[in-house]
């Protein structure tokens, strides 16, 4: 029996609305969780696709139909979709254009049901609400044509801190958890084919950026980052050989923090109960204090849950749970079941929480 610290929730889950994400998690997982997030309901569904429908609309910015887009496909080849590119117009000064992200008046909306929901007894007293972002890059390599990628990225992270300063003033710093989702940072470090154009630098600048977004997280709210190998439709776009990409990544923007990073998430693939892929996990070295969660919860499959959880304990002394992405794109049919595997892991893995 290990003894697991914990669950781990990405963000998103397939439940109709905020109070439906909030009271089903908290009624099953509450015991388990430092902090929950509101299920990225409604437009947000998508990920980041509702930040490309405010491109679309953006005054500044056009689709680059005269340059290919951008063509996906999963891990083994099989085709996913195309998306034309975006670009800022002929013309247009980047020193000049604002974007309004829409996820400070998303997380203040949010924070008002957690508020209500938690005196009414719901939501466990010291559970921090978890407001989960995404990084310029997520955007920028995924929807915006690479001679406008520089400048975009500068005009997003602008209005990405802009959001967080609104929502670090707006909600109390001890009830705040701020997680920083980084997906196309690891498909570039993993050179996946669309993202090709990626600078020569590309290492450091993406440390400098994931340092950056922890660093203008202010003291007293929590920090977390999520790497991510995407699920578009709960497949991998690339599919890790093992931890060492992230461990990599993790050890090269985590010195840049000026402040404590207090959780990470990795994922792990479904057929991953070998030493093999963990093995990296023991160059990570995190700092004291920092709560590591492997994401091998997968559905319907208890025995290979069990089974990830106790390789990966040969090799990391304390970790906590999750599943590898979101649920926000999953079936919503199999919710449940996730939830159901959480508190199954829990049972048969924590020796230091009560189990309800």
């Amino acid at each position: 029996m290990c003894d697991i610290s914990g669950v781990h929730l990405i963000g998103s889950v397939a439940l109709p609305d905020r109070k439906a994400v909030f009271t089903n998690l908290s009624s099953s997982l509450g015991p388990w969780l430092k902090r929950l997030p509101d299920g990225e309901t409604g437009q947000r569904s998508r990920w980041i696709y509702w930040q490309r429908e405010m491109l679309m609309q953006h005054p500044d910015f056009e689709l680059a139909a005269n340059i290919p887009g951008i063509t996906l496909h999963e891990w083994d080849g099989q085709f996913l979709r195309t998306l034309e590119y975006i670009r800022l117009k002929p013309g247009i000064d980047p020193a000049g254009v604002t974007i309004e992200c829409g996820y400070a008046e998303a997380a203040k909306e949010s924070y008002k049901q957690f508020i209500e929901l938690r005196n009414s007894g719901t939501i466990p007293r010291g559970v921090r609400f978890q407001v989960s972002l995404p990084t310029p890059m997520a955007s920028g390599y995924m929807y915006i044509a690479p001679d406008s990628l520089s400048d975009y990225l500068a005009i997003y992270e602008s209005a990405l801190l802009a959001d967080l300063a609104e929502i670090v003033n707006a909600i109390p710093h001890h009830d705040l958890s701020i997680q920083w989702d980084v997906c196309q940072e690891v498909l570039v470090w993993e050179g996946y084919p669309p993202f090709r154009h990626r600078p020569d630098d590309f290492k450091s600048q993406i440390s400098d950026e994931l340092a950056r977004l922890g660093n203008a997280v202010p003291a007293g709210v929590e920090l977390g980052y999520h790497l991510c190998y995407a699920t578009p439709a709960d497949r991998h776009l690339v599919m890790p050989t093992d931890t060492g990409v992230m461990v990599e990544m993790t050890q090269l923007f985590a010195p840049k923090l000026s402040r404590p990073m207090n959780f990470l998430h990795l994922p792990v693939p479904k057929d991953r109960t070998d030493e093999a892929y963990f093995k990296p996990l023991k160059h990570l070295n995190l700092a004291e204090g920092t709560d590591l969660y492997l994401g091998l919860i997968h559905f319907d499959d208890r025995m290979g849950d069990q089974a990830r959880i106790k390789t990966a304990s040969q090799v990391v002394a304390d970790f906590g749970v999750s599943t590898e992405c979101g649920w926000g794109r999953t079936k919503p049919e199999r919710v449940p079941d996730l939830i159901a595997a959480h508190r199954e892991a829990m049972k048969n893995n924590s020796r230091t929480h009560v189990v309800v």
